[in-house]
C-alpha cells in the first residue's frame, strides 16, 4: 500500500477504557477494536471490595490524617540511649521489622559487630560474631522503642540520642546522632576509623550537644526546619544540605557557650558543618512523632510505618496496630560511588523510609530536583513521581509545601486501599550499603516496597473490616 493509500484509508484504532471515545471514532467511520483494560491493581478483589465498603473507613482515615498533620516536633534534650530507651542489658536496636543474626544481611551484621566492639562486649570481630550467633546479645527493632535509625539503625546503650517531643499530642521519639558519609557503622563498617569516631561522638559530641540543647531558651522547632528545607531544595531524606545548615545556625550560639575545651567546641562545629546529613537524624524522629500520633485506629487504612532491615521490608497500618506485614527487601537502582556497581549493593535497609511515610523524601522529589544527580533519574521524573504519590495518599500537608507545584502541600497519609486500586507503590529515595559487612556506603538510588507488604496488609484490613461488620 502506498503512502497516499495509507493516508486516505479509514484508521484502525485499539481503544482501552470507557466507550465514549471509541463510539465517537466509530461514528466517523473508523475501525475500532475495544480492549477490556484497567490499571493493574494488587491483592484479592474481594478484599479490596470489603475494605472499600467498610463504613468506618472515612471517619477513621480523617481522624488519622488530622492527627498526622497536626503533630509537632521540638528538640528537648540529648541523652544516652540507656537513659531514655530503657534498654535491657546487652540489647541492640536495629532498623526494620524483627530479625535474627541468622537472617541479618551483611551490612546489618557489620553494624551489630561494630556496636559490640564499641560497647566493649567483645574484643575482636570473631568474639562479637560468636556472641551474636549464640543469642547472647538481644536484638529488637528501633520502632518497638519509639526510635528510628538510618540504614542498619543499630543503636547501643552508650550512643547519644536526639530526644524530640510532640507538643500537640505529647509523644516522644528518639534517634542516634548522624556519623556522616562513607565508612560508618550504619552502613555496616566497623574498622578502627569507625570505632574512633563513635568514641569521639560518645565522649565529646554528645556531651557538648546535650549541654547546648539544655541551655537554649526555647526548644528547636524541628518541624519548622523540615518545612523550610523543602523551600530550599531539600527533600528531607537523601538531601539534607539546607536542613543541616539551618540546624548548625540554630545550635551554634549555644554550642560556643558550652563550658568545654575550645578544641572540643571547634571539633563539634567542624563535624556538624562537614556533615550534610546531620539533620536526617532529626527529621526521622519528627516523622516518627507524627506517625505515632496516628496510633491504632480501627477501620483506618493509613500506613504508619515503612521500614527495612536489609533482608525484609515491613509496613504497619493504623487499622492493624503493631502488626508487621513484610516482604523481601528490594535492591535500589541508582548511582554508585567509585568503582562500586550493582553487584556490590545490599537490598534496601533502614528506618529512614519513615520520611516517605510522612510524605517527604521520595514523595517530595519535586521540591528537590537536584536530588536526581545523586539517586539517578531526571527532573521530569522527580516532578512526575510527586504527582503520582498524590494518587496514593489521603491529604496534603499544609506545613510541607512544594514550591514548584504552586506551594501545594506534600502528599501525606499513604492509603493501603489507594495503593491496591492503582497498583502503584510508594517511591523511596535511599542510600545503598555494601553487601559485604565492613564495606560501608556504595551508592544511592531509588527503591519501592515489595507488593507483598501491601497485599498482606490489604487482606488483614479486610478481615478486620469483615469482623467488625459481623459483630
Amino acid at each position: 500500500m502506498s503512502l497516499s493509500d495509507l493516508l486516505s484509508a479509514a484508521p484502525t484504532v485499539v481503544a482501552a477504557g470507557v466507550d465514549v471515545f471509541s463510539g465517537a471514532l466509530r461514528a466517523q467511520g473508523a475501525e475500532v477494536h475495544d480492549v477490556d483494560w484497567r490499571p493493574p491493581g494488587l491483592g484479592d478483589p474481594a478484599d479490596l471490595a470489603a475494605l472499600a465498603l467498610d463504613p468506618r473507613r472515612a471517619v477513621a482515615n480523617r481522624t488519622a490524617v488530622e492527627r498526622l498533620v497536626a503533630a509537632g516536633s521540638q528538640l528537648v534534650d540529648v541523652r544516652p540511649a540507656r537513659e531514655v530507651l530503657d534498654l535491657p542489658d546487652r540489647t541492640l536496636l536495629h532498623s526494620g521489622p524483627p530479625l535474627t543474626w541468622e537472617t541479618a544481611s551483611g551490612p546489618m551484621r557489620g553494624a551489630l559487630v561494630g556496636a559490640c566492639l564499641f560497647e566493649g562486649w567483645a574484643g575482636t570481630v570473631e568474639e562479637a560474631e560468636r556472641l551474636l550467633a549464640a543469642g547472647e546479645i538481644a536484638l529488637d527493632p528501633c520502632h518497638h522503642h519509639r526510635t528510628v535509625g538510618p540504614m542498619a539503625g543499630v543503636t547501643s546503650p552508650s550512643m547519644w540520642m536526639w530526644c524530640l517531643a510532640d507538643p500537640v499530642h505529647g509523644g516522644q521519639a528518639f534517634c542516634n546522632l548522624n556519623e556522616g558519609l562513607g565508612k560508618v557503622l550504619r552502613m555496616g563498617a566497623y574498622g578502627d576509623e569507625v570505632l574512633t569516631r563513635l568514641r569521639w561522638m560518645r565522649d565529646v559530641l554528645g556531651p557538648v550537644l546535650a549541654a547546648a540543647v539544655r541551655s537554649m531558651a526555647e526548644p528547636l522547632d524541628v518541624k519548622a526546619v523540615l518545612a523550610q528545607m523543602l523551600q530550599m531544595g531539600d527533600e528531607g531524606h537523601n538531601r539534607n544540605r539546607a536542613g543541616s545548615l539551618m540546624t548548625l545556625r540554630e545550635l551554634s550560639p549555644a554550642v560556643v557557650a558550652v563550658d568545654a575545651p575550645s578544641s572540643d567546641i571547634a571539633a563539634v562545629l567542624r563535624f556538624i558543618g562537614g556533615n550534610e546529613h546531620f539533620f536526617l537524624n532529626l527529621g526521622m524522629p519528627t516523622a516518627k512523632l507524627a506517625l505515632d500520633a496516628v496510633g491504632s485506629i480501627p477501620g483506618s487504612t493509613v500506613v504508619t510505618v515503612m521500614s527495612r532491615n536489609g533482608t525484609e521490608f515491613g509496613i504497619r497500618t493504623a487499622g492493624t496496630g503493631d502488626r508487621w506485614f513484610t516482604g523481601p527487601a528490594q535492591t535500589p537502582v541508582g548511582l554508585f560511588l567509585g568503582d562500586f556497581g550493582p553487584e556490590d549493593a545490599n537490598p534496601d535497609i533502614g528506618d529512614s523510609a519513615i520520611m516517605e511515610t510522612y510524605g517527604v523524601g521520595g514523595f517530595c522529589m519535586a521540591a528537590a530536583p537536584a536530588i536526581v544527580r545523586f539517586v539517578g533519574g531526571s527532573v521530569p521524573d522527580a516532578l512526575a513521581t510527586t504527582e503520582r504519590m498524590y494518587q496514593l495518599t489521603l491529604t496534603e500537608n499544609p506545613a510541607m509545601q512544594v514550591p514548584i507545584l504552586g506551594f501545594r502541600g506534600a502528599p501525606t497519609g499513604i492509603d493501603v486501599l489507594s495503593v491496591a486500586r492503582t497498583g502503584w507503590l510508594p517511591q523511596i529515595n535511599t542510600g545503598m550499603a555494601g553487601r559485604v559487612a565492613g564495606t560501608g556506603q556504595v551508592g544511592a538510588g531509588l527503591v519501592q516496597p515489595p507488593r507483598e507488604c501491601f497485599e498482606t496488609a490489604l487482606t488483614a484490613l479486610a478481615e478486620e473490616a469483615r469482623g467488625a461488620a459481623a459483630a
